[in-house]
């Protein structure tokens, strides 16, 4: 039997779930949220240890609105700081700290290991195929 492309996204939708809520679980021990971690690395790894919060916004998959409230915990708890573009004035960033470096640092084993952790578990919930593709395919630019 061949899965229609519905079927397909469910299991996509659940492997999806799955992971997202073992990852936010674990990353609490850490004080931090899933997006904050995922904030935290794409700063430590852009030129500078910075991103315009469009940029930060687009790479995380968030509106202007959520991302400023984001980058304002972040912030809060000195894991950011804010910085205006010096070619416009209008332009803001956001800058690791860091604190910034060493939260994620420190969290990066525990969110590797539960992502691995997780997958195999799905794998054997009968998401098998999905989790196999993932593994498979070649990782994008």
């Amino acid at each position: 039997m061949t899965k229609t492309d519905d079927e397909m996204w469910v299991g996509v939708v659940r492997l999806h779930a799955r992971v997202e809520h073992a990852l936010a679980t674990a990353l609490q021990r850490h004080g931090l949220g899933l997006s904050e971690y995922r904030a935290l690395c794409h700063l430590s790894t852009a030129d500078g240890g910075e991103l315009r919060m469009q940029e930060l916004a687009d790479l995380l998959g968030l509106n202007q609105s959520s991302v400023t409230r984001l980058v304002g915990r972040l912030e809060a708890a000195g894991l950011t700081r804010r910085d205006l573009c010096a070619d416009d004035r209008r332009g803001v960033y956001t800058v690791i700290t860091d604190e910034g470096r060493a939260r994620k640092e420190a969290a990066t084993d525990l969110y590797e290991q539960t992502l691995t952790s997780a997958l195999d578990r799905a794998a054997t919930d009968g998401l098998s195929p999905l989790v196999t593709a993932l593994r498979t395919s070649p990782t994008p630019a």
